[in-house]
């Protein structure tokens, strides 16, 4: 269906408003916040992955699920401004935001963009469904930030794969069903040019998921481990030695998470700038007439919109072709640093609660924690010191950094010890 043909924008918005008020409850904002904070014990947030499901199913069957996805695939092949109305129609009530990122954008997002139509047909509509849930293996305990410095290894055996490796700091991998990997496949040619990305089950011989426990008792992530695990090479994602120029696309919908045109998302008050709205932490802390507390609210509201703004605007520049993928690094630096100081004016606006609260605080309860967990918006999905380098030198153009392994076959990058004996496998 085409924007020319697409069901009437008002009407759809009508439709999807009532069906919302009919079928939702109202959101949680404590239960939120503390999935958020990783305090529900096993039990409770499989029950709560297992509710985001049903909700999920609910908005496939009521046609609201892959708003801007092709009906071939499971989808309702409406317009992105569908799903925004959608979205705005959502806010305050309760969605499956789990279920949002990375299962439907990055991970459904590049299925779309490389994956075969068998390997369309078979996943998309189950991830609509909510029958699937998948995350991204990229980053490695060795790899800090260096993506394309994979180390896990894919070595073609006839018709298969064997992988061996490991993965970290995947969210809630031990309650997903599928995952992207990146691995490598030829260590005789530069990093870039040596990696293939596979799609795997999460739960099927020689993967070994292992929670991550927090100091703050929070298992949130988790490390996986690949012990010859074989892959059918039906479940390769793009061409052998190409995984780059999947990885591409894949960092720019990593990037553009929550203005992705995939995302059922409340359209206000997202993540990317802070969890509890300041008017709801003013109004509890008796503060709204403060002349000060007023001016940071108006500062957050301005870092909303124009992070809104912006992403629309950077989205708009992809599509049509004015603005390289790359340009997703600007969107990517704005939302960290936006949301450290959101984090922060929420701490401001808690006052005293802000270093001790009690249940009774309310919005105020926790806000210290938020602030001291600020830089991490800075750091997941890729360091905002990794977006200055891409706006810098793959947007403005300017010199690129110095670089060692650049134009050196990956078998002959130094490493440390155990690396290298990895690299002569």
């Amino acid at each position: 269906m085409t924007a020319d043909t697409a069901e009437d924008l008002d009407r759809f918005r009508q439709r999807a408003g009532a069906w919302i008020r009919s079928n939702l409850r109202p959101l949680d904002h404590a239960a939120l916040a503390a999935a958020t904070a990783g305090e529900l014990d096993e039990e409770e947030e499989l029950a709560a992955i297992q509710h985001e499901r049903q909700l999920m199913r609910m908005m496939f069957d009521a046609g609201f699920a892959g708003i801007t996805i092709s009906p071939e695939y499971g989808g309702q092949g409406l317009t992105p401004a569908h799903q925004q109305a959608f979205n705005e129609e959502l806010s305050g009530f309760e969605h499956p935001s789990r279920l949002m990122v990375p299962n439907l954008s990055p991970c459904a997002a590049v299925l779309l963009d490389f994956g075969t139509e068998e390997q369309k047909k078979t996943h998309i509509p189950a991830i609509l469904k909510g029958e699937e849930l998948w995350m991204q293996l990229l980053s490695e305990p060795s790899g800090g930030s260096d993506v394309a410095g994979a180390l896990t290894t894919a070595v073609r055996d006839g018709d298969e794969w064997v992988l061996n490796g490991s993965k970290i700091w995947t969210t809630g991998a031990w309650w997903s069903d599928w995952g992207l990997c990146l691995a490598r496949t030829n260590w005789d040619v530069p990093k870039h040019r040596g990696l293939t990305v596979f799609m795997l089950p999460l739960h099927r011989d020689g993967v070994d998921v292992h929670r991550i426990e927090m100091i703050n008792g929070s298992k949130e992530f988790c490390q996986e481990f690949l012990t010859d695990v074989r892959v059918p090479d039906t479940d390769r994602i793009g061409e052998v030695d190409k995984g780059w120029t999947v990885g591409t696309r894949w960092m720019f919908h990593e990037r553009m998470l929550y203005n992705s045109p995939l995302i059922t998302m409340p359209a206000f008050g997202r993540p990317a700038t802070s969890s509890v709205s300041p008017v709801e932490v003013a109004r509890d802390r008796g503060r709204l007439d403060d002349p000060l507390v007023r001016d940071l609210i108006g500062e957050a509201a301005m870092l909303d919109l124009v992070g809104s703004r912006l992403q629309q605007r950077i989205a708009q520049g992809v599509r049509t072709g004015h603005l390289s993928d790359q340009g997703a690094a600007i969107a990517r630096l704005f939302g960290g640093v936006a949301g450290a100081r959101a984090r922060t004016i929420t701490f401001q606006i808690a006052g005293e609660a802000g270093a001790a609260w009690s249940q009774h605080d309310g919005a105020a309860a926790g806000r210290g924690t938020d602030f001291l967990m600020r830089q991490a918006g800075c750091i997941g999905g890729g360091t905002t010191e990794m977006a200055r380098n891409v706006v810098s030198e793959r947007v403005l153009g300017m010199p690129r950094e110095r670089s060692v392994d650049r134009d050196v076959p990956f078998r002959e990058v130094p490493r440390g010890p155990s690396s290298d004996a990895r690299s002569r496998a």
